[in-house]
């Protein structure tokens, strides 16, 4: 029997799932959860995913209306913030009293639109499960060693960076990535590994230029400037990445010593994780040093705005003339 308000936070066959956020790839797995551990009771368990707009008045009383049968279903809300004022109404008097043999499912955005609904659920004993968008390249790094985990693999933390970089911010591809590499490649996964599998997209990446050069990387960073161009990065994308390494790394050779890296990321304005790599990358820089670089980049930024005939030497320039700079102690 399904239950009715006993619902616990790790059973997908409670009543009511309320799944929140607007992470769509998290959201889809929080369904497929529900209808996998349902279709494992019950193989012929009916699942209703009802787009946003199709739960109208009167819809969720014929869906979950006896049946002869008393056949599991799974009623799937998605859009719930944006349910009409009667849908709303409906749906509140369902949860007070949810029918046997049905798991309900409301995905919701969060936020202050639908509150009344989303509060409700969370009245009624629904188990929570978080999607939210993960904007930031630490959410995704973490997402990405938690996948690792979930295949039961080991990836080193270089390679889990690598991946970060190379794939970027869809969640889909990191997940597919991360498939792919457990399925393709036995034992430890490393950094060697992911760029193997992912140098193109890595490489052209217009960050991957800039944390090169001010590595001191000259060869591997005009490497990585050429492939870019080929592939189509716009020049001003690499001027910018290379302004925003060498600020980074004056910014911190500037910092009060002492901070810890959650201080520090608050007092210049940079995620934690970036903290640790340009620690890491300016190691061989001094402040004349710096004061090259940020020139150097002035000089390919006005090239490749118009103010030179040929913006890939201009970069080129640029990338050889941070390299050496990053060198300097």
């Amino acid at each position: 029997m399904a239950r009715k308000t006993q619902n616990t936070a790790d059973d997908p066959l409670a009543a009511l799932t309320l799944a929140v956020g607007q992470e769509e790839l998290l959201l889809d797995r929080a369904v497929r959860e529900v209808t996998a551990a349902a279709r494992a009771v019950d193989p012929d368990t009916d699942v209703r995913d009802l787009a946003p707009g199709e739960l109208q008045p009167g819809t969720l009383a014929e869906l979950t209306s006896p049946s002869l049968f008393s056949e599991r279903k799974v009623i799937v809300v998605r859009g719930a913030q944006d349910l009409g004022a009667d849908s709303v109404k409906e749906l509140k008097s369902y949860l007070a009293d949810p029918a046997e043999e049905i798991t309900l499912v409301l995905l919701h955005a969060g936020g202050a639109k639908g509150k009344g609904l989303l509060d409700a659920a969370r009245k009624a004993g629904a188990r929570e499960v978080l999607c939210p968008k993960m904007t930031k390249p630490a959410d995704r790094l973490t997402f990405v060693r938690g996948e690792f985990r979930s295949a039961g693999r080991s990836a080193t933390p270089g390679a889990c960076q690598a991946l970060v970089d190379a794939i970027g911010s869809d969640l889909r591809e990191l997940a597919s990535a991360v498939a792919q590499l457990t399925a393709d490649v036995e034992g430890a996964i490393d950094e060697a590994v992911v760029a193997r599998y992912y140098t193109g997209r890595a490489e052209a990446s217009s960050f991957t230029v800039a944390d090169r050069a001010v590595e001191g990387r000259a060869a591997d960073a005009l490497e990585a400037l050429r492939w870019a161009l080929s592939t189509g990065v716009a020049p001003v994308l690499v001027t910018s990445a290379l302004a925003q390494g060498v600020r980074a790394i004056g910014k911190l050779a500037s910092a009060p010593g002492g901070m810890r890296p959650a201080d520090l990321a608050r007092e210049l304005g940079m995620p934690p994780w970036k903290i640790d790599r340009v620690r890491q990358q300016m190691r061989g820089w001094s402040a004349d040093g710096v004061g090259v670089a940020l020139r150097a980049v002035a000089e390919a930024d006005a090239a490749v705005k118009g103010g030179g005939q040929d913006p890939g030497y201009a970069l080129e320039k640029a990338v050889v003339t941070i390299a050496r700079a990053a060198r300097t102690r």
